[in-house]
């Protein structure tokens, strides 16, 4: 495959309340270039808002592209859109937004709903918000903030655009409160691992992540998003297929152990893991991404801060030597560093709703 690969990490700190060591994963993820880091949340485990803490750890960095978990089962679509547009105009344009959706009875009974709706409706309804989100986000044209503070003038209202969404499960009237965002679109990611999931990954996403333990499976489920997008009327280059690996570098520079390494990933009840030294997993992404298996990595670090320091410091400097992952960030958004586009307004000149 040719191109740089991407390379993005998880931060999850397990039982940690506090931001700052947070802060302190981003700040190494970004000191390696990556990508992007992502933030874990949910309604069924204690733990801190991943919006809010990434929203704390814009302003302690510069580059590195920030992609919270945002549920999209029992909160506002409206609300949603409008946080994580807030997030891309806080970080400079450096925002993202993992899609994800509640399945269980016990998050069902927070909200005093039982019993949690089936998979299939809660995928459908997490594309409907997908895609008002981005409506909500083109209600703002670009040029429509005048801040004319001598004519009284705040806004160009005809450059303001109605949105009138019903889905399935809401309904959504805009435009939205909050200006567009400085990317357009904020980043959407999606995990297309599960086949309910895949096919709002392929219409949606910029980035879907796949959790595969061969480079077999996962040719297969890109190939499959790829036609996929397609379909939806969407170029296919336009999405990014990220393999997600939990990654153990416990062992240090020693050799990975067999089924691990140069045998690939370990299923396991959590995920494919890789389990072994950085040097192993410099060539294990080297290999895949080199036969067109996937466009990058996302890993997830099974003891963060050791685990992360070692590949930033072990597995990405290998890969910055193979000129096969940058050495600077050569934008600013991350749109920019995953070589997408900024979408254009929808409505802009048309004077439509929709």
């Amino acid at each position: 495959m040719s191109g740089l690969l991407h390379l993005a990490a998880a931060v999850d700190l397990p039982g940690c309340f506090d931001a700052e060591p947070y802060v302190e994963l981003v700040r190494l993820a970004e000191r390696g270039g990556l990508d992007f880091v992502t933030l874990d949340d949910s309604f069924g485990r204690p733990g801190p808002d991943a919006l809010g803490v990434l929203s704390r750890a814009a302003p302690a960095t510069r580059r590195i592209g920030l992609v919270p978990t945002v549920t999209t089962t029992y909160t506002e679509p409206f609300r949603v859109q409008a946080a994580v547009a807030t997030l891309d105009r806080v970080s400079h344009g450096r925002a993202g937004w993992r899609i994800e959706v509640s399945t269980g009875e016990d998050e069902a009974r927070l909200f005093g709903r039982r019993p949690a709706a089936p998979l299939r409706a809660l995928w459908q309804e997490a594309g409907e918000v997908a895609d008002v989100a981005a409506k909500l986000w083109d209600s703002w044209e670009d040029d429509a903030e005048l801040r004319d503070a001598p004519g009284g003038r705040f806004l160009d209202r005809d450059r303001l655009h109605h949105v009138d969404f019903t889905g399935t499960a809401f309904s959504v009237r805009g435009p939205s409160t909050a200006p567009r965002p400085p990317q357009g679109h904020p980043v959407r990611v999606a995990d297309a691992t599960g086949s309910q999931a895949r096919s709002v990954a392929a219409r949606y996403a910029d980035v879907a992540l796949v959790r595969a333990a061969t480079p077999a499976q996962a040719t297969a489920v890109r190939d499959e998003l790829r036609a996929l997008a397609a379909g939806a009327g969407r170029d296919p280059d336009g999405v990014r297929v990220l393999v997600s690996l939990l990654v153990d570098l416990g062992d240090g520079e020693r050799a990975a152990e067999p089924g691990h390494g140069g045998g690939g990933p370990r299923p396991t009840a959590r995920g494919p893991l890789y389990r072994g030294g950085p040097v192993d997993l410099a060539e294990l992404i080297a290999g895949w991404h080199a036969d067109g298996v996937t466009d990058g990595f996302h890993l997830v670090p099974v003891e963060p801060r050791r685990d992360l320091e070692r590949l930033v410091n072990g597995t990405v400097a290998l890969l910055q030597h193979r000129a096969l992952f940058r050495t600077f960030y050569p934008g600013s958004t991350l749109r920019e560093h995953l070589g997408l586009a900024r979408p254009a307004n929808r409505y802009a000149g048309t004077g439509g709703a929709s």
